[in-house]
C-alpha cells in the first residue's frame, strides 16, 4: 500500500469512527523503529469540531512470526490509562484487517524522545538520566497494580494458567525456538535446561508489560513521559518485568545495569516504595537470564520473518545476527 492510499483509507476510517465527515490528514510519516509493527504519525483535523489532533497509527505490516493482537493491546492500553499509568490514550480500534491491510489502532501522539542513545549521551537529558531509574521503578509498580479481573483483559496470555509463570513463559519460548530456529543453538539448549532447573516459586500474578525497557519509553529532559509498546502484555510474575529491564541488550553499551542509566538497588527500592512486591534479587537474576534467552529466540523469529518473505525489512534481517550477543550474555549469567 502506498502512503497516499494509506492516507485516503485512514481518513475514511476516522470519518466513520468519529462521525465527522470533514476529516483531513496532514504530515503523515512513518516513524522509525518498531521492527514487528508499523508506527505512523500524523495530524487529523476534524472539521465539524474545528480541532486538530496529533495522532499515532499502530498497524500490523503483514505476516510475522512474533504474534500479538492489536485489539488486545488496545484494551490493555485503555485499562492502563484508566488506572493512571502514563500511557498514550487509545482512541479508535480497527480490528478488520481489510481496512488498512492489517489490524491497527489510533492513539494520541505524545511529544518526546525514544532513542536510547540520545538519553545516554546528550547533555540535555542529564536530569532525565538522574531521575528515570526511580521513575521507572515507581511506574512499574503501577502497571502491576492494574486490575486483571476486568473482562476486557480476559484474553491476556497467562490468564487461568495453573503452572508457575516461569514454567509457562519458558515453555512458550521453547516452543517458538523449536518451530523457528533454522540451525542448532547449543547455548539456547543449555539455557532451557539451566532455567528449567531453577524455576522460582510462584507468587502474585499481575499484569506484566512484557517489554519493559529503555527503547519503549518516551522521555523528555525531565524524565519519563509515557510507556509504549504493550503488544507482549500478559499475566505473570511481576519480577519478569524487573529482570527484562536489566537485560544487557537494553543498556546500549553503558555499564549501568538498569537500561544503561541506573543501578539495580535504586530501581528495586523505587518499585517497592511505590507499592510493588518485595524484590528478591536472585529471582530477578533468573528473569534476567530468561530475558537473554527470550531475546535470542526473538532475534531468530525476527530473522525468520524476513527469510520467509513475510516482511522485507533489512532491520529484521540484521536483528537475526544479534542472536549470538544474547547467547553470550546468557552464558555469563549462567556461569
Amino acid at each position: 500500500m502506498t502512503a497516499a492510499e494509506l492516507e485516503a483509507r485512514l481518513r475514511d476510517f476516522l470519518a466513520a469512527a468519529s462521525g465527522d465527515a470533514e476529516v483531513a490528514l496532514t504530515n503523515l510519516r512513518r516513524v522509525p523503529g518498531g521492527a514487528s509493527r508499523e508506527t505512523w504519525a500524523f495530524d487529523a483535523r476534524f472539521g465539524s469540531q474545528g480541532t486538530t489532533r496529533p495522532l499515532i497509527l499502530r498497524r500490523d505490516p503483514g505476516p510475522t512470526t512474533v504474534g500479538s493482537d492489536r485489539a488486545l493491546e488496545f484494551r490493555v492500553l485503555r485499562a492502563a490509562h484508566t488506572a493512571g499509568v502514563p500511557v498514550p490514550e487509545v482512541l479508535w480500534l480497527g480490528d478488520d484487517p481489510a481496512i488498512l491491510d492489517g489490524q491497527f489502532f489510533v492513539m494520541e501522539r505524545v511529544d518526546g524522545e525514544a532513542l536510547a542513545r540520545r538519553l545516554l549521551r546528550e547533555p540535555r537529558y542529564a536530569e532525565a538520566r538522574r531521575a528515570m531509574t526511580g521513575q521507572l521503578g515507581a511506574i512499574l509498580a503501577g502497571i502491576h497494580a492494574v486490575p486483571i479481573d476486568d473482562a476486557a483483559l480476559a484474553a491476556l496470555p497467562g490468564t487461568g494458567d495453573e503452572a508457575p509463570p516461569a514454567t509457562v513463559e519458558l515453555a512458550r519460548y521453547e516452543q517458538l525456538y523449536r518451530a523457528l530456529a533454522p540451525e542448532p543453538h547449543p547455548v539456547i539448549e543449555y539455557g532451557l535446561r539451566w532455567l528449567a532447573a531453577r524455576i522460582p516459586a510462584p507468587g502474585r500474578r499481575v499484569l506484566v508489560h512484557g517489554d519493559y525497557r529503555i527503547g519503549n519509553v518516551l522521555f523528555g529532559p525531565e524524565g519519563v513521559r509515557v510507556i509504549l509498546d504493550w503488544e507482549q502484555a500478559h499475566v505473570g510474575d511481576p519480577m519478569e518485568d524487573l529482570g527484562w529491564m536489566c537485560v544487557r541488550a537494553w543498556r546500549f553499551g553503558s555499564p549501568l545495569p538498569v537500561g544503561g542509566i541506573g543501578e539495580r538497588d535504586e530501581f528495586f527500592r523505587a518499585y517497592e516504595r511505590a507499592g510493588g512486591d518485595a524484590v528478591d534479587p536472585e529471582v530477578v537474576r533468573f528473569w534476567e537470564a530468561c530475558g537473554d534467552l527470550k531475546w535470542a529466540v526473538i532475534c531468530i523469529a525476527q530473522a525468520k520473518t524476513y527469510l520467509d518473505g513475510g516482511v522485507k525489512s533489512v532491520e529484521l534481517a540484521s536483528i537475526g545476527r544479534r542472536t549470538a550477543e544474547a547467547e553470550y550474555d546468557l552464558l555469563e549469567l549462567m556461569d
